[in-house]
């Protein structure tokens, strides 16, 4: 890594609890050199991902606040997203009729028509 700009970057970074765009504007750095570190650097890689984990983990403790402080709202999306394996999880259904008529579905996945 050593570059003075990568570790400026990666301190912008932790301060803007990981928004790239916040911490390349502070050091005008554009957007694209962020990424083509990303790819070309993998110490910088890694710590950019450790970045990352922090700010979803003071996120995650500002959820569990407004758990704690009685928040319906952040009850029911921590068990939505936490606890599908317990049941906690909407489900849609579509109901598709066509009367007696056979429904014709065409899927494009990645340019190949099934």
């Amino acid at each position: 890594m050593r570059h003075n700009k990568k570790e400026a970057l990666l301190a912008a970074l932790e301060k803007s609890l990981g928004v790239v765009t916040t911490a390349c504007k502070q050091l005008e750095i554009g957007r694209a050199t962020y990424y083509r570190w990303l790819e070309e650097d993998k110490e910088f890689a890694q710590k950019a991902k450790e970045l990352q984990d922090v700010a979803l983990d003071f996120v995650e403790s500002k959820l569990f606040e407004q758990i704690q402080g009685s928040s319906t709202a952040a009850t029911i999306f921590y068990l939505k997203t936490k606890g599908k394996k317990r049941g906690y999880i909407e489900r849609n259904e579509l109901d598709l009729t066509s009367g007696d008529e056979p429904i014709k579905i065409n899927v494009n996945i990645k340019g190949v028509e099934y």
